[in-house]
């Protein structure tokens, strides 16, 4: 019996910045997928878009399901040039912003919704 060869054709990796859009007067980035060294980079080249022209740039963490010292990194840097807001966080990214001890200073929201009708952080 002649076995064919597994189609393999599937992209490997799908795209890790999945929509960007304004709403409510907040830029949305909308990121998935395991975020580290090898991949964060889309998601670096948005965020950086988003602060150069948004005052509060919202990231839709729903469908992040890892992430590194690399995706710390970015947020921290994005969190002192713009309000950040981080929406939807999973379990495991939850987890990874407690351990570093971020959690007490990011704005952190349990769902999208929660991050667009958040008051403006107090200014400095």
């Amino acid at each position: 019996m002649v076995r064919e060869p597994l189609d393999n054709s599937a992209p490997t990796h799908l795209p890790v910045v999945v929509a960007e859009e304004e709403i409510d007067g907040c830029w949305v980035v909308r990121a998935r997928g395991d975020l580290d060294s090898d991949t964060v980079d889309p998601l670096f080249i948005a965020m950086w878009q988003a602060v150069a022209g948004h005052e509060v740039v919202v990231l839709d963490a729903s469908a992040i399901t890892f992430a590194d010292s690399s995706f710390l990194s970015l947020i921290l840097e994005v969190h002192q040039r713009t309000e950040l807001r981080i929406a939807a966080p999973g379990t495991a990214l939850t987890r990874l912003l407690r351990t570093a001890g971020v959690d007490r200073v990011l704005r952190i929201h349990p769902t999208l919704d929660a991050a667009l009708a958040a008051p403006p952080a107090a200014s400095s």
